[in-house]
């Protein structure tokens, strides 16, 4: 990364866009506090991500921030509901179970709550991933290529309902992806070529 400015204002979509090995995925990460910068600072909400400890990020990323990757994520031995609970119980949240089958309606898949990973389609991972991100009402929801494992049919299924699911929650979307159509149905449009901002 050399010499990254980037402003993203509340409730806005924007697309993280160029060549494989740009710093797409990388950029993500230090955004969302997973890795820190060697310079500079990374706000979130006002707060200085590059001044808290791990344990602060972790905590300030279990509150305010949802991720949905091209990989699935989901725990294997943990069902559809399960998987959807998992991060209200580390937050904190007393009751999990209501919000989490709330959440899995909306992506469609009430009849599948009880299903392991390993029973669902890649679309309906993913969709499991979407409610999982979305559950917690996340401020920022970022997002890694999350229709890159998806079939064409499937993978605009899935952008659809991403943008969707973002418009009800208000949510602060950042998305990394190779796929221009769902690129261009964000707010703003960044290219990254060699680790810089175009």
């Amino acid at each position: 990364m050399h010499d990254v400015s980037l402003d993203i204002a509340s409730g806005e979509s924007v697309a993280v866009v160029g060549a494989s090995g740009a710093g797409k995925s990388t950029l993500l990460a230090l955004l969302a506090g997973l890795d820190l910068p060697t310079a500079g600072r990374v706000l979130l909400e006002g707060r200085d991500l590059t001044a808290l400890d791990e344990d602060g990020r972790a905590r300030l990323r279990a509150q305010r921030v949802g991720f949905v990757f091209q990989a699935f994520h989901l725990i294997p031995a943990l069902t559809a509901l399960e998987n959807v609970m998992l991060p209200l119980e580390l937050a904190g949240h007393g009751s999990a179970r209501e919000p989490a089958l709330e959440t899995l309606r909306r992506v469609g898949l009430g009849d599948r709550t009880g299903h392991y990973p390993r029973q669902l389609s890649g679309g309906e991972q993913q969709r499991v991933a979407l409610a999982r991100a979305f559950v917690t009402k996340p401020a920022v929801l970022f997002a890694d290529e999350p229709t890159g494992n998806l079939d064409t049919v499937t993978g605009a299924r899935i952008g659809q309902l991403l943008f969707e699911m973002n418009a009800d929650s208000h949510t602060t979307l950042v998305l990394v992806t190779h796929d221009q159509d769902l690129a261009a149905r964000c707010r703003r449009v960044v290219h990254m070529e060699a680790g810089r901002l175009l």
